[in-house]
């Protein structure tokens, strides 16, 4: 007899009870949403300000990014017209923390200069 466990995992990955996890890789998997999230971490921020932190993002990206974030409950977008994480949103970041700290150990640092 398999144990419960087993019998999950042998229905596969396309099984609907993957559904949920399915979904947050598709979020978190879109190119900008982990940095959006990263920079909002901390606290609020307006569009210009934002945008100014990410670098090559480009507007449109970014508008596009953050309404996406906004359609799934991740972010809100104040009457100020700043930026912040829901309380979805900071529970996606608390459970993301331990992948940060990942990156702090395992990424090579770059050499001293000479």
């Amino acid at each position: 007899m398999r144990s419960a466990n087993e019998a999950a995992t042998s229905r596969g990955r396309n099984d609907p009870a993957h559904a949920p996890m399915l979904a947050t890789m598709e979020l978190i998997g879109q190119r900008w949403i982990l940095r959006v999230l990263w920079e909002l971490e901390p606290g609020r921020l307006g569009f210009l300000e934002l945008r100014r932190r990410m670098g090559n993002c480009s507007s449109s990206m970014l508008s596009t990014r953050l309404q996406y974030l906004q359609n799934a409950g991740v972010i809100a977008k104040n009457a100020d017209k700043t930026y912040e994480l829901t309380p979805a949103g900071h529970e996606l970041t608390a459970a993301l923390q331990p992948l940060w700290s990942w990156s702090e150990r395992w990424t090579p640092q770059a050499p001293a200069s000479e």
